[in-house]
């Protein structure tokens, strides 16, 4: 249904704005009683062969929802009820922000992805808080947290942990999102010393917590081997719980969509199935040469069962979605978890 009705549909509107009519039927539509029922009957799928145990979390399953789709936790119950073992929301950064000029959200139809330079574009922290106040599933809620454009770098620490203050009592684990392309001079935070101090700061304020979450940390695909040691490096010294592989690219050079029209969308991360090689290479590269030291969250180009068992067995504990569900729909999320099944029974 999605393939052949919804989706033609919303690919004749522009991507942001598809998006909020994507979420504004969400909300209308996913609490009707038919609608549950169907929901149901359609996408879950549940069964013990799926749980996993991961930095001490339990998930019923291990396909999450990427950052970037809920920004602000305003569908967290509606997209739990689509099966998801996990659901990640921002980036939040404490200010509101508008983030970068429309348009700001590209399809690339001949590629399966997309583009964007959408710029950390959320109602703050504390918005977001007043709803996960209010959310009645159990799935598990990772919060993405960043910085404010106009915070220097140097200052970049105290928003962090001014939204892991915030968000503490509300989600279940952290992660620091220093590898987002579309805030000027984010991605110099991934750099050896300012990333060990960043990481060490927030690890810091985490562990006085009377419940400390697991802190995670999100790293661009374009990354050297050389700063992918640095990275092995910083999480086993600041002994943070984990990795996420990862953001979008700045790569453009195996897109086949014209030249020309790229170059005319202008800045932006790309993200979609040509991410899914480098991410399971960058996922294979921590995972090896840290002897498994630590659990990795593999996101980038997975479109079906095959994309998700392929970071799997790259190292990847976990994995999650996002590009794969605007061009497959929902009922990818169903579709991975009967694959992982398939293969997890072998």
């Amino acid at each position: 249904m999605y393939k052949s009705l919804l989706k033609p549909l919303l690919f004749l509107k522009k991507p942001e704005a598809a998006h909020h009519l994507t979420f504004d039927l969400t909300k209308l539509t996913f609490n009707l009683p038919v609608v549950q029922s169907a929901l149901k009957a359609n996408f879950r799928l549940d069964n013990p062969l799926l749980e996993r145990e991961v930095f001490g979390l339990k998930f019923k399953n291990p396909v999450g929802l990427a950052a970037g789709f809920d920004k602000d936790a305003k569908l967290i119950d509606e997209m739990a009820m689509l099966g998801f073992g996990f659901i990640e929301i921002g980036t939040l950064t404490p200010k509101p922000q508008e983030g970068n000029p429309q348009p700001r959200l590209f399809r690339l139809p001949q590629d399966e992805a997309l583009i964007n330079r959408m710029g950390f574009n959320n109602g703050g922290v504390l918005e977001a808080v007043e709803r996960l106040k209010k959310r009645k599933s159990d799935v598990i809620v990772g919060g993405n947290i960043g910085k404010n454009k106009i915070t220097p770098n140097e200052n970049a620490v105290d928003d962090y942990l001014y939204c892991l203050e915030a968000l503490h009592p509300y989600v279940d684990y952290f992660v620091v999102n220093v590898s987002s392309p579309n805030t000027p001079n984010l991605r110099d935070l991934q750099e050896k010393e300012p990333l060990k101090a960043l990481l060490s700061a927030v690890k810091s304020a985490n562990d006085k917590k009377e419940k400390p979450k697991p802190i995670l940390l999100k790293i661009a695909p374009d990354l050297t081997d050389g700063q992918l040691d640095d990275i092995i490096e910083i999480v086993l010294e600041t002994e943070i719980d984990g990795v996420i592989a990862t953001n979008t690219t700045i790569d453009r050079s195996a897109l086949k969509t014209d030249k020309n029209q790229v170059e005319a969308i202008g800045a932006g991360g790309v993200s979609g199935k040509v991410l899914k090689n480098r991410s399971t290479e960058v996922i294979r590269y921590l995972n090896q040469k840290s002897i498994g030291a630590f659990p990795i969250i593999g996101v980038g180009g997975i479109y079906s069962a095959e994309d998700a068992i392929e970071k799997l067995q790259a190292g990847a504990s976990l994995v999650q979605v996002y590009s794969g569900m605007i061009y497959e729909g929902p009922s990818l999320i169903k579709r991975i978890k009967k694959g992982l099944l398939a293969y997890f029974s072998r």
